[in-house]
């Protein structure tokens, strides 16, 4: 008589399932679903972009819990199956690292349920043999192992050759940013606005895609989220002409504020076509401008460079984990 039925929203799953998904695609472009609520992350030469291995797991679980509201478990490791039992391993809204040098150490003291694939009927098998964890697979002879004995053996040892086979493609491109004090103001709406605009142009252009639509996003402080967005007349790439859209959309949200939330995302993308005619109304001196800023960033980290307007009237950034202090404020064009 007390029991509590929960009717299952499947359409509501896939919803956070796909923003999830398209999140985890705004730091790599090869990202392999493994279920609904799991997938593998190739994060191989992103340290410039998002920092060191712990740094990247932090910066992935914000991300996620500011796109869908979710704590999520990170594993980050040099293979898929190290990954995978790291992500378990200190759940939930864990976040576990394991160097390659120490990835056989690490897994040896674990139960041989642990092995990717020993299920119900091969845990007890091992235990038969006398092989009670994971290091005791290690230092077996592959051979006692029966057919999946090579499988488990290599597992065992930490290795583990698969790649990531990238199996979802992004339907969005986000930046989201969530203030310390509500805006209301016009202008500073606009310079958290710009700000999302120039980390959603360099995704873009960093994975080849052009937008066909833009959406903005803000949160009110009693925590209602509004959102308006508008297709556009052609493809685009660029964080000037993604902010001048977001722009036009602040128009059609009234006299909402303040805000606490202030969020841009490009959707109904497109691969670019590197071949296509030029477009007779891009601005070639501002592409030429943002994908100089692309290759600065990408030699020496993203706060090499930042906007003078950018500048708070104390003379400090607060932007992309980078905080620089300055003796006056500096105007001039950005």
């Amino acid at each position: 008589p007390h029991a509590i039925i929960a009717v299952p929203r499947f359409d509501r799953y896939q919803e956070i399932s796909s923003q999830l998904m398209d999140t985890l695609a705004d730091f790599s472009p090869r990202v392999e679903a493994l279920s609904m609520d799991e997938a593998f992350v190739e994060m191989t030469g992103a340290e410039r972009l998002f920092g060191p291995p712990r740094e990247m797991g932090r910066r992935i679980k914000q991300a996620v819990r500011e796109a869908t509201g979710l704590d999520i478990s990170v594993g980050v490791a040099s293979t898929k199956y190290v990954a995978k039992v790291a992500s378990a391993h200190d759940k939930p809204d864990g976040l576990t690292v394991v160097p390659a040098a120490g990835a056989r150490a690490w897994l040896a003291p674990l139960p041989v349920s642990r092995l990717w694939g020993a299920g119900p009927k091969t845990v007890p098998r091992l235990h038969a043999l006398g092989l009670l964890t994971i290091g005791d697979v290690a230092r077996a002879n592959a051979g006692r192992l029966g057919s999946l004995g090579a499988h488990f053996h290599a597992l065992a040892n930490a290795t583990d050759p698969r790649p990531v086979h990238r199996t979802h493609v992004a339907k969005s491109i986000g930046s989201d940013q969530t203030l310390v004090a509500d805006v209301s103001r016009r202008e500073d709406i606009e310079l958290h606005l710009r700000r999302s605009a120039d980390r959603i142009g360099r995704r873009l252009r960093a994975k080849g895609y052009v937008a066909r639509g833009v959406r903005v996003r803000l949160k009110t402080r009693r925590f209602q989220m509004l959102s308006r967005q508008c297709k556009l007349q052609r493809p685009i790439d660029l964080g000037g002409e993604l902010l001048a859209a977001g722009q036009s959309l602040l128009d059609r949200f009234g006299d909402a504020g303040p805000f606490r939330l202030v969020g841009m995302a490009a959707f109904d993308l497109a691969v670019r076509d590197g071949d296509r005619q030029l477009d007779l109304f891009e601005d070639l001196a501002a592409r030429e401008l943002e994908t100089t800023v692309d290759d600065l960033m990408q030699r020496f980290g993203r706060g090499v460079l930042m906007r003078a307007r950018d500048l708070a009237e104390s003379g400090t950034v607060v932007g992309d984990g980078v905080n620089l202090d300055y003796l006056e404020r500096v105007d001039g064009p950005a």
